[in-house]
């Protein structure tokens, strides 16, 4: 409840405005796309193939070139391929990278209207059961718009790479003699 006009809690006044009573969350803001999917396979089966840029286009259906070093600082020079969209080369830059964990980028196109900071992360649920995530934050003064617009696109490029890195993971993980976790 907003409390009575002249009571402290109320969240408007007419001369200040909106006011909240806790900070915003830390980290990048803007719209955020992500798909989840559980692998059953070890974080390190998953890092391998995600860490050898070189081959992402053997298996990757969202990138279907990709060439450069996942190095902090390094640029990546990618061939994108979103729904029926034509395909579009980009050079992201790595931000940032944990081996078995995480790998974040970032893309800034027309001169930083839009920004973008992408990110695939694997979380260990098991010795041989990961949640991957794939997603993207979109930022700067248009990169909303461009989200919402592609979302959809999109979220279907996250999902398809999100199935072919899924089914190479535990194909190489049943090939070096690994057991799923479970009978489902």
């Amino acid at each position: 409840m907003l409390g009575g006009k002249n009571s402290k809690t109320n969240m408007f006044t007419p001369n200040k405005g909106f006011t909240f009573k806790t900070p915003a969350p830390a980290g990048p803001s803007g719209l955020r796309i992500e798909h989840r999917v559980g692998i059953q396979a070890p974080a390190d089966v998953i890092w391998d193939i995600l860490y050898d840029v070189e081959h992402w286009a053997e298996w990757n259906p969202l990138y279907v070139q990709a060439a450069g070093q996942i190095r902090i600082g390094n640029q990546l020079d990618l061939t994108m391929v979103i729904g029926d969209e034509p395909p579009t080369v980009i050079h992201p830059v790595i931000l940032e990278w944990v081996p078995n964990d995480q790998i974040h980028w970032r893309l800034k196109m027309m001169g930083g209207l839009i920004s973008t900071t992408r990110f695939l992360e694997i979380e260990v649920l098991d010795e041989a059961a990961c949640i991957f995530s794939n997603g993207e934050i979109f930022g700067g003064l248009m990169g909303p718009s461009v989200g919402k617009r592609m979302g959809r696109k999109i979220y279907r490029g996250f999902e398809a790479m999100d199935a072919a890195l899924k089914e190479r993971a535990e194909a190489v993980w049943h090939a070096q003699g690994g057991k799923p976790t479970s009978d489902s």
